[in-house]
């Protein structure tokens, strides 16, 4: 074992107490975060010292300690005890003391409590904290898990997220209201179908499609999923051809394992693969890429796809396709192409029309009797603005926004006013 590997070790050790356990298993791997930044980990696994031998290779024995160090900062990201059993002699704590455990949990992390993290929710001896910027919440959100044994013991404990430091955020004093911003919220306002799985039918209903508004008011912010995972290059170009190609796309294994990383990687803090920028040649290249597989694969689709973004995963370009023409489905159809960015060919894809398959049996949905103005006079009383610190890629930096969202929408065919997570 490397000297350097060994040290972090034996201070794992030490720190909580793992006296009755020895160290199983110890791998390094890296990963980025939307700052475009890379992280080190020193993963172990330590088993309790009674068991020397374990079959299952899918899942850890019950006491197994995973623990997760950040090899650069030496802040520990996760520890899990399997099957919430510990047997760590350094991880006990009064059960009725939150205060007791937000102290830990702020020496631990260098996070302060109000500031940086608040409670979101607390079940009895399980705790989950929510990432904030001065009390107010932060998107992409981070979280914090803390849960305790019915004796005390610290059976989980876990950080998800960036909690921006301050020269990370642009402060503002929140100013927007929703009566600045009735129209914006009108035009928010969109007819979808819903499926249901109790009636196996497409439900029409008008609902608020959340969206995040500058405390500045110099834009908005869309609510993309893929933004809150990584950093993105956004293409918005439809793809069109002339010919097909006959010869056919042929599948290629793609590797999304995790790396052989080295300590020596990990020290000289080595830039991950994927947070090298996207050049105009690399885009080119993916363009023409995602054409040729759409000429082999979809030779009929010309003018029927929109190359929506570029983003690196795992070493691969990966390119994200949606339909030119949308229907009115919640869930629209799209594809994901895995580029090989030594060769700027397509290696593999994901299309998800075999999800959208699984709704092929539902009936259309009722007439379309509502307004889109009568829907939104029935919710406008319902719908709510939140502060909410989000990052902006443009800028590099945390902006103040407000969140439109809205928990209600209006049945299409009959002007009742539902709970959305209730369809």
């Amino acid at each position: 074992m490397d000297a350097k590997v060994k040290e972090l070790v034996d201070f794992t050790k030490d720190k909580f107490g793992l006296e009755h356990y020895h160290l199983h298993t110890v791998n390094i791997y890296r990963d980025k975060n939307i700052l475009n930044s890379t992280n080190y980990t020193l993963s172990m696994e330590w088993y309790p010292n009674n068991i020397s031998e374990h079959t299952d290779e899918n899942c850890n024995p019950v006491g197994t300690a995973v623990i997760d160090l950040d090899i650069n900062s030496r802040r520990f990201k996760r520890i899990i005890f399997v099957g919430g059993t510990s047997l760590s002699v350094g991880l006990k704590f009064n059960k009725n003391d939150i205060n007791e455990i937000i102290r830990w949990i702020e020496k631990e992390t260098g996070l302060l409590y109000g500031k940086q993290f608040t409670i979101w929710k607390q079940e009895e001896l399980n705790i989950h904290f929510e990432e904030c910027f001065n009390g107010i919440p932060v998107s992409p959100s981070g979280y914090i898990y803390f849960e305790l044994d019915k004796n005390g013991r610290l059976t989980l404990f876990s950080v998800n997220g960036l909690f921006p430091s301050k020269e990370m955020v642009k402060e503002e004093t929140f100013s927007l209201t929703l009566k600045d911003l009735e129209q914006t919220a009108r035009d928010q306002v969109k007819l979808l179908e819903f499926p249901s799985s109790k009636q196996e039918k497409w439900i029409p209903i008008y609902g608020l499609e959340e969206i995040y508004i500058k405390n500045d008011k110099t834009g908005t912010i869309p609510i993309e999923p893929i933004a809150d995972v990584r950093p993105y290059l956004k293409i918005d170009k439809i793809l069109s051809w002339d010919n097909s190609i006959l010869k056919p796309f042929i599948r290629r294994e793609i590797n999304l394992s995790s790396e052989t990383i080295t300590i020596e990687q990990a020290l000289s803090r080595e830039p991950h693969p994927d947070t090298f920028p996207i050049t105009k040649v690399d885009q080119d290249k993916s363009i023409e890429a995602v054409l040729d597989f759409l000429r082999k694969q979809y030779p009929d689709d010309s003018g029927k796809w929109k190359l929506t973004y570029l983003f690196r995963d795992n070493g691969y370009i990966n390119a994200i396709l949606k339909p030119l023409l949308n229907d009115l489905r919640v869930y629209q159809r799209k594809l994901m192409i895995f580029i090989d960015t030594n060769t700027f060919e397509a290696a593999n894809y994901i299309d998800n029309q075999l999800f959208l398959d699984m709704f092929h049996q539902y009936t259309s949905p009722e007439n379309i009797t509502i307004r889109k103005e009568e829907a939104f006079e029935k919710i406008k009383t319902k719908i709510e603005l939140k502060p909410v610190y989000v990052y902006d890629f443009e800028q590099k930096k945390y902006v103040l926004c407000g969140k439109l969202d809205c928990e209600y929408g209006v049945l299409a065919n009959n002007g009742d006013v539902i709970e959305l997570e209730d369809i």
